[in-house]
C-alpha cells in the first residue's frame, strides 16, 4: 500500500512535529512502510521517490495544504540547521506524533536524497520572491555593510578565471583559453607574452595567477597537455614589462595521472606567510581516487614556495604517497584563502547538492566520495553526509544546497568596508551567487548572501583598495563592490 510522508511545521522551541499518514485510498490499518521490491535500493529517481510518498500531503512543490500541512517554503526552514532533523524524522519517525519510521522502506541515500529533493523546492520558491541585484548601481543594503556595484573593465576576456595586482598597480587576468592580459584604467591593455601554453580541456586550462605578497614573483596553475591528456601543473615566474620571464617549476604530477576527462582540475592557491605555498588538485573525475593517498587527485597541497617538500607535511614518511599532500579527499577545490587568525579554508563543488566550505586541517580526510551532501546529477540516490564504518572525515562548516559551483574565495582586510573585516566572500558559478561568511575559532558566525544573478562568479580578490574585484563569466567582465558613501 502506498504511504504517504508528511512533514507539519509547528511554532514551539521544537520548530517541527512530524506524522505520517496512508495515501487517500489505502487502509489506515495496513499501511505499512516495507522494503521495495528487488532489496532496498528501488532504482527510483529521489523526485519519484517524493511523488510517492510526499505530494499528497506536501504537494508536488512543498507548498504544503494537503491534511493541513504547512509549507515548508520559508526562509528559516531552509536553513541548514534542519538537515539533520529532516533526516532523521523521515528514517526513524516520531511515534509521539504518529509517523512511523521509513528507514524500513527506503535507504539511508534514499532518505537524504528526499532532504535534498526539499532543498531544491525551497531554494527555487525563494529565489522566485527574493530580490536580485541584476547590474551595477545601488546603493545595496547588506546586513552589515551598504555598497555599489561598478564595472572595472567590460570586454577583451575570454573566460576570465582569476585576477591579481602586480606591485606596479596593474591588474593581471588569466583566461582560461590561455591567455594573461592586464588591466588598466578600466581597459584590457595588452599581452603578457611567455606564459606556458596550456590545454583549455573541458573545465580546465589556464587557471589560477597569485602574486607573491611580498617577493614579486608570481605563480600560476593550469592544464598542461600532453598525449596523454592534461593535468594541473604549479610554475612561477616574474613579469617585466609584458613578458614572463624566469619560469621555475613548483609542481607537476607524474604522466600516469594525466588523463582525457575535462572535469575537476582545482585549482587555488594560497600563502601562509610562513614560506609555503598551498594548492587545491581537483580529482578528475576519478571519485576514489580523492581517497588514495598515491595519487594527486583530489588533493589540497602544501610546499615551500620553491617547490621543495616541507619535512614537515602530514604524508612524507608514508610508502608510495604523494609527498606534497597536505589533506585529501577533495572532489574541485575552486577557492583556497587563509582567515584573519590564520586558518586555511576552502570551497569545493559537489555534484547536485553539498557544495563545500572547509576548515582545511593538517592530514585530515574530507570524504569525497564517501560521505556527500549530495545527490546525483541524474537526480538518483548517491551516499550520505555521514560516514557508517567507522572512518573519520571532516564536515564541512558550512554546505550549498543546491549546489552553486562554488567558485572563488578570499578575506576581506577591511581597508574600505570596516563592518565586514576579517569576513570571508565566496563565489558561485551555477548560482551566480557572492556570499559572506564569518567564522571565528573555526565556527561559523554568520552567513549572508551579498548578491546574485550578474552572472557566473567565477573569483574573488580583495583589491589594493580594499574593494571587492569579481571575475564574471558570461557576461566575461570584471566588476568590483565599492562602499556606498
Amino acid at each position: 500500500m502506498a504511504k504517504t510522508l508528511l512533514f507539519i511545521s509547528a511554532l514551539g522551541s521544537v520548530g517541527f512535529t512530524w506524522m505520517c499518514v496512508p495515501a487517500p485510498g489505502a487502509n489506515p490499518t495496513s499501511a505499512k512502510p516495507t522494503a521495495p521490491q528487488g532489496g532496498r535500493s528501488q532504482g527510483k529517481s529521489v523526485a519519484a521517490i517524493y511523488s510517492e510518498n510526499c505530494v499528497n500531503c506536501h504537494g508536488a512543490n512543498a507548498e504544503g495544504g494537503g491534511g493541513g500541512t504547512r509549507s515548508l517554503l520559508t526562509r528559516d526552514k531552509y536553513n541548514m540547521k534542519w538537515d539533520k532533523p529532516f533526516f532523521d524524522a523521515i528514517k526513524g519517525g516520531r511515534k509521539d506524533m504518529g509517523m512511523e519510521a521509513f528507514g524500513g522502506a527506503l535507504s539511508d541515500p534514499e532518505i537524504w536524497g528526499l532532504v535534498v529533493h526539499i532543498r531544491e523546492l525551497q531554494y527555487k520558491s525563494l529565489r522566485g520572491v527574493e530580490p536580485n541585484k541584476k547590474s551595477v548601481g545601488g546603493p545595496f543594503k547588506s546586513q552589515r555593510q551598504e555598497f555599489r556595484i561598478e564595472d572595472v573593465a567590460t570586454s577583451g576576456f575570454n573566460t576570465p578565471w582569476s585576477i591579481d595586482w602586480l606591485t606596479d598597480g596593474r591588474m593581471l587576468v588569466n583566461n582560461r583559453s590561455g591567455s594573461m592580459v592586464v588591466v588598466q584604467g578600466g581597459k584590457v591593455t595588452g599581452n603578457i607574452s611567455g606564459i606556458p601554453n596550456s590545454a583549455e580541456q573541458g573545465q580546465g586550462g589556464l587557471m589560477e595567477v597569485a602574486v607573491h605578497p611580498s617577493n614579486g614573483w608570481v605563480y600560476l596553475t593550469y592544464t598542461e597537455p600532453s598525449g596523454a591528456g592534461g593535468m594541473t601543473k604549479v610554475v612561477r615566474g616574474k613579469v617585466q614589462g609584458n613578458n614572463w620571464v624566469d619560469q621555475q617549476l613548483i609542481w607537476q604530477a607524474d604522466q600516469k595521472y594525466y588523463n582525457r576527462a575535462g572535469v575537476h582540475f582545482g585549482s587555488k592557491i594560497a600563502f601562509d606567510g610562513k614560506g609555503h605555498i598551498f594548492f587545491s588538485v581537483g580529482e578528475r573525475g576519478s571519485n576514489m581516487g580523492a581517497q588514495s593517498l598515491e595519487t594527486p587527485w583530489g588533493k589540497v597541497m602544501r610546499l615551500m614556495e620553491d617547490g621543495k617538500v616541507p619535512s614537515d607535511n602530514p604524508y612524507v614518511a608514508t610508502a608510495n604517497a604523494e609527498k606534497a599532500t597536505w589533506t585529501y579527499g577533495h572532489r574541485n577545490p575552486q577557492g583556497l584563502a587563509f582567515d584573519a587568525e590564520g586558518n586555511l579554508w576552502d570551497t569545493e563543488h559537489g555534484p547536485r547538492g553539498g557544495d563545500e566550505f572547509n576548515q582545511i586541517q593538517k592530514g585530515a580526510n574530507y570524504g569525497w566520495p564517501l560521505a556527500v551532501w549530495s545527490i546525483n546529477y541524474n537526480g538518483m540516490p548517491f551516499r550520505t553526509p555521514w560516514m557508517t564504518d567507522g572512518k573519520t572525515v571532516v564536515q564541512p562548516v558550512f554546505r550549498w544546497l543546491p549546489s552553486t559551483g562554488a567558485s572563488g574565495l578570499d578575506l576581506m582586510d577591511g581597508k574600505a568596508f570596516p563592518n565586514w573585516k576579517g569576513d570571508m566572500f565566496a563565489g558561485g558559478l551555477a548560482g551566480n551567487n557572492l556570499d559572506r561568511i564569518r567564522v571565528k575559532g573555526g565556527k561559523l558566525v554568520e552567513h549572508e548572501e551579498i548578491l546574485w544573478g550578474m552572472g557566473r562568479i567565477r573569483d574573488i580578490k580583495t583589491g589594493p583598495d580594499g574593494f571587492l574585484y569579481i571575475a564574471l563569466n558570461g557576461p566575461d567582465k570584471i566588476i568590483r563592490l565599492v562602499p556606498a558613501k
